[in-house]
């Protein structure tokens, strides 16, 4: 699937479009993601910030999919933890930049090439349009050669 149809069909995926999340931009050839979280009543906490789950939320998916698209059918990908820091209450729209570049792909590549287990830790600032850090996001991916593929 084109990179411009999955983005389309994500911004239609309940657990955004019912959040105001959306993937503002994914690249051609899956290296760059950018998801913007906008800040509406319905998404806001108690102190009328940004709901600490929705920061979770626009981040979960995507190193995953960056990371399956790049290396391919041949590789297992999946979530295997998370953990997120809130640094400052998100009083405006946020957004989160992701980039996978040729580097880690090719480390997952090599790391993984024997069949085991490959652990990686992904790191994401949630920020404010000025840049201001709202949450730091952190994702483990886990990878491994599927066994046809060896």
């Amino acid at each position: 699937m084109r990179a411009s149809t999955f983005r389309r069909l994500m911004n239609l995926w309940p657990p955004f479009l019912c959040n105001s999340i959306r993937v503002r931009q994914l690249s051609d050839d899956w290296r760059e993601a950018e998801v913007v979280l906008r800040l509406r009543p319905w998404n806001r906490n108690y102190v009328r910030s940004q709901f600490g789950g929705n920061l979770f939320a626009m981040t979960d998916p995507i190193w995953m999919l960056l990371a399956m698209h790049r290396l391919g059918p041949d590789y297992y990908v999946w979530d295997k933890a998370g953990a997120i820091d809130f640094v400052a209450p998100g009083r405006e729209d946020v957004h989160a930049h992701f980039r996978l570049d040729d580097a880690t792909v090719e480390a997952l590549r090599a790391a993984a090439a024997g069949g085991e287990k490959v652990l990686r830790w992904f790191e994401t600032d949630v920020k404010t349009a000025s840049g201001e850090v709202v949450a730091r996001v952190r994702k483990q991916l886990y990878v491994r050669l599927k066994p046809r593929a060896r």
